[in-house]
């Protein structure tokens, strides 16, 4: 079995990596480790990285045979690559065309190592967990184990197989593999600790057992901890977060729609650590009915456009491989001079109108939207207003006509590192909640290809109390030296409390807005290109005052899950991309538009209506004396409006980048 190869020898982005290249890899590996008091970073690399080799040509890492489990008797051969796991059948007989012979790790969550509880069985097992695409495209859960026995005793066949795991580890999780190949389970440092802020109600009121069913037993395979709560009431997101000692952990994760992460983001922006606060990495996992930064981070990780539960599923998978980008906020000053932070759009007009007039058909979930539109367009109107913006320097005035999926990537990629392990005690908050790890559940996807095992807890250890292999084979137990496989829970997480005590409101907190969503307060950095919001422009801003059907300020690429506003945009390109509609396009153009934004291609349709320009701030004056202004979906005061980007002022946490490009 040939060592993996070191500096010199094996390849990134197919090129070569140099003995300089590696050290600094490892130096952002061995941060992981670190005792308290290092400080956790954000290593940004350099350069936009070249296109990745195919699957099938990738150098390999790890080659070996593995018997099967729990049928005994075929043999396989494993050779594991950066991009995939390739499984060819020796016994009976090989294969000509092996199906499921490539797993791409894009579809693995987690891996584990197991033992035999039969004393007389020397040989260790290997299992990874996968979710490949249905026929029909939707994914589906499936375990691969696999029985390390090639030498006589036992704990060498156990090195083999934690050999393979922690590799698969590293791969998975973006780490670098030391310089002579050889890695052990001490060398992994701990798994990231998460915060899990559910909505139970959030789509059309499947969030929580979607959280239960898919996300849960996910997080447990990639052998990750996590604290889970379930939010009560609007905004009470934005006062945990405000509370919370955020040194506890490495990222915060909203499972719900678009608002439960504005909630947290505004929340960590009105903490008087706003600077540090900010800079916890946020992800999120898409339980709603509005997923629009969802279908980003799915179109940033190489994935085809889906919706539903397969959107949920993918943003999983990316969040269990780890990775983030710096995310670039909007800071808005709404006409009260208050002020409140976006990461997705701006609206006014024909958006922001469907987006609140169907809050009444919530149940229907992202088909709302779609009803929406069709009422929309039977009653359209006009709003006369204002635009003024600043445009930004050396950017294309619009996008190009029919780009659509060969998008410009970002110039820097981020790997996350979490912080320090905390010191043994914990906030009340904390305490009252659980304590790390929780005993995950083990539940089935739907139509999941083989059952997963019934765990139980023995003494403490969880250990196989189903029967895998048929009454004459011994059970398998985890071992004890890797992240367990997920477990049966004995308490129930996070239960709600039907009186939750009230927690004080900091100094300079505003009263939220009658109309609205709560408004940050003075927390966040200062807008140095915004004027005050009744004082005139400064000189190079470019201004139009027309008849408008809508406009949009987005900064992600989506509108919707399904929908790419700006096929172009990225997380962190530091601009604010303004769209619009004027007044006298028909209705049969505006809905050519919103089809054509399923592909991204709109631009390319030759509207004359249609405008579009990259910005760094802009202000919107209504003309009308009625209307709709939105802010990340959730409806704010109606007036004059301002607002600036702050480039990548906050962390999403995204996934590796599909450098593969989207899937057919």
């Amino acid at each position: 079995m040939p060592p993996p190869p070191g500096p010199g020898d094996r390849q990134v982005n197919g090129l070569p990596e140099t003995e300089e290249e590696w050290d600094q890899r490892l130096d952002l590996a061995l941060t992981w480790n670190q005792g308290p008091g290092a400080e956790s970073i954000l290593v940004r690399a350099k350069g936009m990285a070249p296109p990745a080799p195919s699957l099938a040509t990738s150098s390999p890492i790890l080659h070996g045979e593995f018997g099967s489990y729990p049928a005994p008797g075929p043999r396989f051969t494993l050779t594991l690559t950066p991009q995939a796991l390739h499984i060819q059948r020796l016994r009976p007989k090989p294969e000509a065309r092996p199906r499921g012979g490539l797993v791409s790790l894009s579809e693995v969550s987690g891996c584990c190592t197991l033992r035999s509880r039969s004393p007389s069985d020397s040989a260790a097992y290997f299992c990874i967990y996968t979710y490949p695409r249905a026929r029909r495209g939707a994914r589906r859960r499936a375990t691969r184990t696999f029985r390390a026995d090639g030498a006589a005793a036992y704990e060498e066949n156990r090195a083999e197989a934690q050999r393979w795991a922690a590799t698969l580890t590293c791969l998975l999780r973006g780490l670098p593999l030391p310089k002579d190949g050889e890695i052990t389970l001490e060398m992994l440092p701990r798994p990231p600790r998460l915060l899990l802020l559910v909505n139970p109600f959030g789509g059309r009121g499947l969030a929580w057992q979607w959280c239960k069913s898919h996300v849960l037993p996910m997080i447990a395979e990639a052998g990750l901890s996590f604290n889970l709560i379930q939010t009560e009431r609007q905004n009470h997101a934005r006062e945990l977060v405000q509370g919370l000692s955020l040194s506890e952990w490495d990222a915060i994760i909203t499972l719900s729609g678009d608002g439960l992460l504005y909630e947290v983001l505004n929340g960590l922006l009105a903490r008087p650590d706003w600077k540090e606060a900010v800079k916890k990495p946020v992800g999120i996992l898409p339980c709603g009915s509005g997923n629009a930064l969802a279908g980003a981070v799915n179109q940033h990780g190489g994935f085809a456009s889906v919706i539903g539960l397969d959107l949920l599923l993918n943003c999983s998978l990316l969040l269990c491989r780890g990775g983030s980008r710096p995310l670039d906020l909007l800071s808005v000053t709404l006409a009260s001079g208050s002020r409140c932070f976006s990461f997705l759009s701006v609206a006014w007009g024909f958006v922001s109108d469907v987006d609140i007039q169907t809050e009444r058909f919530r149940a229907l979930g992202s088909a709302r939207f779609t009803l929406g539109t069709v009422l929309g367009l039977a009653t359209l109107h006009t709003y006369r207003g204002r635009l003024s913006y600043l445009p930004a320097t050396g950017e294309p005035a619009s996008p190009k006509p029919g780009s659509t999926h060969n998008l410009p990537r970002a110039k820097s990629e981020l790997t996350l590192t979490p912080e320090p392990a905390p010191p043994a005690t914990h906030s009340p908050l904390h305490r009252s909640v659980s304590d790390l790890p929780l005993p995950l559940p083990v539940l089935a996807s739907p139509g999941s290809p083989e059952p997963l095992p019934v765990l139980s807890l023995n003494s403490g250890c969880p250990e196989l109390a189903g029967d895998w292999g048929g009454a004459e084979d011994a059970p398998l137990s985890p071992d004890p030296l890797l992240p367990s496989p997920p477990c049966s829970p004995r308490a129930v997480l996070s239960p709600i409390t039907k009186n939750p005590p009230e927690m004080p409101a900091p100094p300079g907190h505003l009263p939220p807005c009658p109309d609205g969503p709560e408004i940050a307060p003075s927390g966040g950095p200062p807008d140095h290109l915004l004027p005050p919001l009744d004082a005139p422009l400064p000189t190079g801003w470019v201004t139009m005052e027309e008849d408008f059907v809508l406009m949009l300020a987005i900064l992600p690429s989506h509108l919707g899950a399904d929908l790419v506003a700006v096929p172009h945009a990225r997380f962190d390109d530091g601009l604010v991309h303004l769209c619009w509609v004027r007044g006298g396009i028909s209705r049969a153009n505006l809905l050519r538009i919103f089809l054509a934004m399923d592909r991204g291609s709109h631009f390319g349709l030759g509207c004359p209506q249609l405008g579009y320009a990259a910005v760094r701030a802009f202000r919107l004056e209504p003309l009308t004396p009625r209307g709709v202004l939105t802010v990340d979906g959730e409806m704010v005061e109606y007036g004059p409006v301002q607002a600036q980007v702050h480039p990548g002022l906050g962390t999403l946490l995204t996934g590796p980048p599909g450098l593969l490009g989207p899937e057919p």
